[in-house]
């Protein structure tokens, strides 16, 4: 591995001189995706700079958003740093749980960061996170499978196109699924994939007064339609595929569509890794004429818990992790199409990058996503794929689960939203809301 890529001078001297003569070993906790466990193994470079050494705990995703949450609810001090996304930051910003951003040095270029991310991770105008990568959700299909079928995708379809297609591409003899799509339950897993699809349908988790509205017609069709897709078109055991799974089977080539962070594209595109590396193909993610596409707004971003005894360590890593030289570090061993898209408007703007074949669409995907107006009808709340309140991530788990259930064939829609419906009100009115 060559790490010889200029960092700067001035950005190494600056962050040997801030930590001054002590090296710190911190601890990170982090999402076992493919950027991350990219990050992991350049950190060589981290240290050579600063001297500092860095401890991971690296977790599955329900999984860390347990540990994190945990850990910064008690100020544990288990972490100095914190994988957490747009859902966790201003909810844990505003409890002063987490240590602002805001102070970074000039050369960082806190401006640099794509508005939708920076708003995203700030309270009142204050940084609490730094986006790591940002994504939004998009259509990741075989070019091959598609011609095969008679078809030639939009590049702004709808569900009914996708879902004809879908069923046109399943061969089941030779085990190639038409479309694979998160199953497993967790707010940030399955409930991610369905709340912002549920969008396109024009459904919403509450209306205006925090009402529950899983006994809606609209709930009622986005949920049908997604499991009839999947008993046609999908996998076998779809109930428990999250992002890592159903990434896997589309490299192994038995995925024709797949809907999913946009993150994904340098990894299906990989020939290392991906069997179907030069027959895959982009789209915006599906609507169903509403006004409303079924994509989200996310980003794995970088936060220092406020229980840390090593603050000044800390914000050197991400000061690091989420620069411009980072990004050319990783184009300098791994190539610009698997640099950590999605957070700096400069990386747009980069000759080089703009030859990747997925980084517009993931750009035009990521402006689309509105977390201030995302549903057909009026909401109370903010967020494409998740409503920023403290108790979504508890109830939309236990929604999950009630999904996953039905999608493996052990309740019908109507139990699976007749459920929903009840515990969600009763959490809502639990915490005050009704």
């Amino acid at each position: 591995m060559n790490l010889k890529t200029s960092f700067g001078m001035a950005t190494a001297l600056a962050l040997i001189m801030a930590g001054g003569a002590t090296a710190e070993t911190i601890t990170i906790a982090t999402v076992n995706n493919g950027d991350m466990i990219r990050m992991q193994g350049l950190t060589d470079d981290f240290t050579a700079k600063t001297g500092h050494e860095v401890e991971w705990v690296t977790l599955e995703e329900n999984v860390l958003r347990q540990r994190v949450t945990q850990d910064i609810a008690t100020r544990g001090g288990q972490f100095d740093i914190m994988t957490i996304g747009m859902y966790e930051t201003p909810i844990w910003g505003r409890q002063d749980w987490l240590v602002s951003l805001d102070d970074l040095p000039a050369d960082y270029d806190i401006d640099d960061i794509l508005p939708a991310m920076r708003g995203g991770l700030s309270v009142d105008g204050t940084l609490y996170a730094a986006p790591f990568y940002g994504e939004s959700s998009m259509i990741m299909y075989r070019t091959d499978l598609m011609e095969a079928a008679g078809l030639e995708m939009p590049r702004a379809p709808t569900w009914d196109f996708v879902a004809d297609a879908a069923r046109k591409m399943t061969d089941r003899d030779n085990e190639i699924f038409g479309i694979c799509l998160r199953g497993k339950a967790g707010w940030g897993e399955n409930m991610a994939f369905l709340t912002a699809t549920s969008n396109a349908f024009g459904a919403r988790w509450f209306d205006e007064n925090w009402n529950p509205q899983f006994d809606s017609p609209q709930w009622k069709e986005t949920l049908t339609f997604y499991l009839d897709l999947m008993n046609d078109a999908g996998p076998p055991g779809a109930s428990t595929n999250g992002f890592n799974e159903n990434l896997s089977l589309f490299q192994q080539g038995r995925c024709g569509m797949w809907i999913d962070a946009t993150v994904a594209a340098s990894f299906v595109t990989n020939p290392n890794d991906s069997t179907v590396a030069d027959k895959v193909g982009f789209a915006l993610a599906p609507d169903t004429g509403l006004g409303k596409r079924g994509n989200w707004l996310w980003a794995w971003a970088l936060a220092i818990p406020a229980g840390t005894q090593k603050v000044d360590a800390a914000k050197e890593f991400i000061q690091w992790a989420t620069s411009k030289e980072y990004l050319e570090l990783v184009a300098a061993n791994e190539g610009w199409a698997n640099v950590p898209p999605g957070s700096r408007t400069s990386l747009y703007e980069n000759p080089e990058y703009q030859k990747v074949p997925f980084a517009q669409i993931t750009l035009d995907s990521i402006n689309s996503a509105d977390p201030t107006n995302p549903t057909v009808d009026p909401v109370p709340y903010v967020g494409v794929q998740f409503a920023a309140i403290p108790e979504f991530a508890g109830i939309a788990t236990l929604v999950g689960q009630e999904f996953a259930a039905a999608l493996a064939g052990q309740q019908t829609v109507e139990e699976a939203l007749e459920k929903a419906q009840a515990l969600t009100r009763d959490e809502m009115e639990a915490a005050g809301y009704l």
